[in-house]
């Protein structure tokens, strides 16, 4: 049992309750600087990310927030490209090495973007601004799209494990018209099926840990009820920009 995990899930779990960021964008930066091998870390984080997805889908699935149509068309695009990526950098390694090395850079890449798509996100929640003409369209008009945008950042996650959830719940708010919980919902949900796939794919290649996604579990689960509970007591804007600008300063560092 190795306490610095349960206090680094404690820690992560904390946060995500408290801000509702974090997640893989701090956990994975997390594991790479404990020494762990960035290609591990990511398949990793990926299989502690589904699990928590899961107990999310599920609870949101029961509340009726969940568009599944939008969630599967996201997957028909995002869990063969994730898969795809997953296996790309498998055979990079095999055959020319330096895999983890492009798994790093990648990952700076989405960490600076991560920060930015949330900034987006909250201005958009901010501003409630008219529907764009991607949002009137009817869902037929959509599909090619979707499928498309959902292959474009399936690609990202399975390289990196990050964007499972930030990335895709700004491209459901400006693509379609839901209201908060469905884009929570639903984000929440594919986000399982993404993870899932991608982690099941590590996992089949021998690049997860699962006494590391064990002992992050015992550690996160404390971590989100305390920080959902305190977060209704303690004002958490500052602590969210400050978490995005250290996600954003991590990205840069990792380049």
């Amino acid at each position: 049992m190795d306490f610095s995990l349960i206090g680094i899930g404690l820690f992560v779990g904390f946060l995500i309750g408290l801000t509702g960021v974090g997640g893989a964008a701090l956990l994975t930066p997390i594991l790479i600087l404990m020494g762990i091998n960035p290609t591990l870390a990511v398949g990793t984080d990926l299989v502690y990310n589904s699990i928590t997805k899961f107990v999310g889908a599920v609870q949101h699935w029961r509340l009726r927030t969940v568009n599944l149509t939008i969630a599967l068309y996201f997957a028909i695009g995002s869990v063969p490209s994730a898969v795809f990526a997953v296996h790309l950098i498998h055979w990079v390694e095999q055959h020319f090495g330096g895999a983890d090395e492009i798994v790093k850079k990648s990952l700076g890449i989405a960490l600076i973007l991560i920060p930015i798509a949330t900034l987006l996100k909250s201005r958009k929640d901010h501003n409630s601004p008219q529907p764009n003409s991607w949002q009137t369209k009817d869902f037929a008009q959509k599909k090619k799209i979707t499928i498309f945008i959902g292959a474009l950042l399936g690609f990202i996650v399975g390289l990196t494990s990050i964007g499972s959830g930030s990335l895709f719940a700004l491209a459901l708010m400006y693509f379609y018209q839901l209201n908060g919980k469905e884009i929570v919902g639903t984000d929440i949900t594919h986000a399982f099926i993404l993870a899932g796939a991608a982690g099941l794919s590590h996992a089949s290649l021998g690049s997860v840990n699962y006494d590391i996604v064990l002992q992050l579990l015992i550690g996160s689960l404390p971590g989100v009820i305390g920080g959902s509970i305190l977060s209704l007591r303690v004002p958490t804007k500052v602590l969210r920009y400050t978490i995005l600008s250290l996600i954003f300063i991590s990205g840069i560092k990792l380049i």
